[in-house]
């Protein structure tokens, strides 16, 4: 039900509407749609808010993992899903010493589509949300900024919002922080967030593909630097992992010895780099790895990167974000929809995903260190991580990074609801 309410501040006055809801789910990302959509189907009242007017913004994660086209496949929406554009990679690949490597090996994997779906995330979010807008009881805002909580008696009890419409109320059963890695609403909770490792930069840009190019998904290492290659089908989606330097001092020594500095580690043609004109050209990422100590309080809990913050490694934190959507699903939609929710279903749903969140931070961690102990000998320095040496001296070992990859330490199943 909604009303109006009407208050008077000097000669202003201003209507705030009010919402009452069973969840609410602030932040309409990966996170945020799948579980929005999973609750509205087992019953449950649920409206998502959405900071942005669309979801059209470039360098997003969109990495569909075999994980998540599992689940996808569970709900019946696969063959809908698969027929969006996208381009697909049974395995993932590195340049290292002039030969290419099998990082990733996904064709052993049990389960129906052996391979990562590389897809906009924008045409991701909007599928979900047309899926979810088929049940009357979801509602999705647009254009809606969180500005606090209404907190009660200890608990968190609704949100407040900023819309073009004015300011809403919504109260609720249950918050879900689902906005990400700036979240605002682990911000606004007094959650306590720990970080791991140093921060990095991922610089990302656009570049053309050509006939003669390489024709599968590749990582290229440099002495100091990487450089990611994602095939868009007609242009190359390229992230270049900043190690040892930082992008304000790139940007001081200006465009051409950016350009250059891709070029030593890129597969591609020199002249290519003709295509970044200048820094406008180019989006900056700051790469943090940290989770919260404890995902929720009475009212609300956070999932995916507002819970736990990944590195863009592996492309996983879009995968680990469904499943969480999932696990929480399972757990809560029953107490939701009897409106008998406990602080005990918030935090099994931590338990549950507590795990394998920690397993990848860790292998991500790994993946990002050295591991050489003469930190003073810039030479033995140089070149890929030990993890990554080791799966090339291993080729068997693709296969069993193609399952963490690609599965991840806990696959997530959709239950009948």
């Amino acid at each position: 039900m909604q009303t109006i309410e009407t208050q008077t501040i000097e000669t202003q006055t201003i209507e705030t509407q009010k919402i009452e809801t069973q969840c609410v789910i602030a932040g309409a990302g990966p996170a945020g749609l799948m579980l929005g959509f999973l609750l509205a189907r087992a019953g449950v009242d649920v409206v998502v808010l959405e900071k942005h007017a669309d979801f059209l913004r470039d360098f997003r994660g969109d990495t569909i993992h075999p994980s998540t086209l599992e689940v996808i496949t569970e709900l019946g929406l696969i063959n809908d899903f698969l027929a969006l554009p996208h381009t697909r990679a049974p395995k993932l690949s590195a340049q290292m010493g002039g030969e290419t490597i099998t990082m990733a090996d996904f064709s052993r994997l049990p389960v129906k589509n052996r391979f990562i779906a590389f897809m906009p995330q924008w045409d991701f979010l909007n599928f979900m949300a047309r899926q979810a807008q088929s049940y009357p009881n979801f509602k999705l805002i647009m254009d809606a900024k969180v500005t606090g909580l209404i907190e009660e008696k200890d608990a968190i009890a609704g949100l407040c919002v900023e819309t073009p419409d004015g300011p809403l109320t919504i109260r609720s059963q249950l918050v879900v922080g689902a906005d990400g890695r700036n979240s605002i609403i682990r911000d606004k909770a007094g959650l306590t967030v720990e970080s791991f490792g140093e921060p990095s930069e991922v610089l990302w840009m656009k570049l053309s593909k050509q006939k003669d190019d390489p024709n599968e998904v590749m990582g290229h290492a440099g002495p100091s630097q990487g450089l990611v290659l994602i095939d868009r089908g007609d242009y190359w989606q390229c992230g270049y992992v900043v190690r040892r330097t930082t992008y304000a001092d790139i940007r001081e020594k200006g465009i051409e010895a950016f350009r250059q500095r891709v070029v030593d580690v890129s597969p591609l043609p020199a002249a290519r780099m003709e295509e970044i004109s200048s820094f406008d050209d180019v989006s900056l990422l700051t790469v943090r790895i940290d989770r919260l100590t404890q995902w929720w309080r009475s009212g609300l809990i956070c999932i995916g990167d507002a819970a736990h913050a990944m590195s863009p490694i592996g492309g996983v934190g879009v995968n680990l974000a469904i499943q969480d959507a999932v696990a929480a699903a399972n757990i809560l939609a029953k107490p939701l929809r009897e409106n008998r929710l406990s602080d005990a279903h918030l935090a099994a749903v931590e338990k549950r995903r507590s795990f394998p969140t920690r397993a990848t931070q860790k292998l991500q961690l790994m993946m990002r260190s050295s591991r050489r102990s003469d930190e003073g000998d810039a030479q033995k320095r140089k070149g890929p991580p030990a993890f990554i040496r080791g799966i090339a001296r291993f080729p068997l070992l693709a296969h069993l990074s193609g399952r963490l990859m690609g599965l991840g330490f806990r696959m997530e199943h959709v239950r009948k609801t």
